[in-house]
């Protein structure tokens, strides 16, 4: 089966917008998730560092909580996480770390 014919079933834009944003909900559930996150040439936890990397550089506490916790799903340890979310914090900027580590703990916390 092709990329492009994998269904994952992701429902997150569905889920987020029901029908207020039909063209969201569709780029988010069929092209993001069914797509791009399904290609065979990067795994799902080498996807998640990039995407919690990009997130936590562009500022973006909102989607990182979720990004964070899809990256515990993919099989990034918290430890991987911590570490990276350090090393982030010199190459994104001090606040930016913060913050992330910040959504680290508290994803941390729920999950004990």
């Amino acid at each position: 089966m092709s990329t492009k014919e994998q269904n994952t079933g992701w429902s997150g834009g569905k889920n987020a917008f029901g029908d207020f944003a039909p063209g969201m909900v569709h780029y988010t559930d069929k092209v993001l998730f069914d797509e791009v996150w399904e290609r065979t040439d990067l795994n799902k936890r080498d996807r998640s560092l990039i995407t919690v990397a990009a997130l936590t550089a562009l500022g973006k506490m909102d989607h990182l909580k979720f990004h964070l916790g899809f990256a515990r799903q993919n099989g990034v340890t918290a430890d991987e996480l911590k570490e990276a979310l350090l090393h982030l914090a010199f190459y994104s900027g001090w606040p930016s770390g913060m913050g992330a580590m910040s959504v680290l703990e508290g994803i941390i916390e729920e999950e004990n």
